[in-house]
Parts: C-alpha cells; structure tokens; sequence
C-alpha cells in the first residue's frame, strides 16, 4: 500500500457509491433519484457524497462527454519529458488548455520511456491537434527534452473504479 490509511466505508456510504458508479442519473434533481433508489432521504444523500468527497474517496464528480460524438475525431495521448523541476508549474499550465481533457504527471521508465508529462488533446482532425501540440511545445519551451504522441485509434472502456455488490 501507501502507506495511509484505508477508508471504511459503511453499508450506506457502500450504497451510495455502488449506485452513483456508473454515474448519475441525467435528471432535474439526481441526488433525489439516487436517495428514492435506497430508500434514503436526499438531504442524507448529498451529505455522505460531501463527506466522502472530504475524505478523499471520491476525488471528484464530473461529465464525461463522448468525444467522438462532440466532433472531435482526432485524438492523441501527448507525452513529453520535462525538467522534474518545472514538471508541476508547466503541467498546470498544460492542462489549463481548452483543447485539454486531461493532464498528469507520472514516473519515467528509462531508457525506454523518458516521458513524465501526459497531455490528451482532442480536435476534429490530426492537422489540428498537431497544431495544439506545437502549443504546447512552445509553452514547455526548453524545460521539454523530447516529445511523441500516441494517436487513439477505438474507444476502450471509459469508466472508474467499480465497486461490487455486498455479497458478490
């Protein structure tokens, strides 16, 4: 593990999460939805989704639009392997970019793999995202020693963790 602490999950907390998972329900007043589903009150609902979220298990609640559909065809994985002492300040500037979905650091794998910034950029066409990355190179600057990009070329599964059924 590492190293801290596992958090407990009470039955309710579990059943809560089990049914908010897959995501919610696209309704005027999800948290009621999901309170009628377990029998639980709204109010009580929206609390323990704020606590759990307090406590870091859940990180956060978000929309997660099929970009395929949005008209974004073109869709690369950027890496780029970046001085460890600017890594953070130039990765929050990179994930600022409207055209990016995501950002994150992580470990280089060397010699194989010296990319420690991942940067997802999304366009209608190759010609355009090629055109966002050389953005980003010109923000990275010389703090960027090297860089690739990795072309999706299917929709693998796009979900999170999930969490089994009590009993299963």
């Amino acid at each position: 593990m590492n190293g801290r602490p596992v958090p407990q999950l009470d039955p309710t907390d579990r059943r809560i999460l089990t049914a908010m998972q897959a995501g919610l329900p696209l309704v005027p007043e999800p948290y009621a939805e999901v309170a009628a589903w377990l029998g639980l009150a709204e109010a009580e609902v929206i609390a323990r989704v704020s606590a759990l979220q307090s406590r870091g298990v859940i990180r956060r609640i978000a929309l997660a639009p099929n970009h395929y559909a949005l008209g974004m065809l073109a869709n690369g994985m950027s890496v780029w392997d970046v001085s460890d002492a600017e890594a953070e300040t130039l990765g929050a500037a990179v994930g600022a970019l409207d055209f990016v979905s995501h950002c994150y650091l992580r470990p280089r794998a060397r010699p194989v793999w010296p990319y420690n910034l991942f940067a997802m950029i999304h366009g209608p066409d190759r010609a355009t995202v090629e055109a966002h990355r050389a953005e980003i190179a010109a923000l990275l600057g010389r703090a960027c020693a090297a860089s690739d990009i990795l072309y999706s070329t299917r929709i693998l599964k796009k979900t999170g963790l999930r969490l089994k059924q009590t009993g299963d």
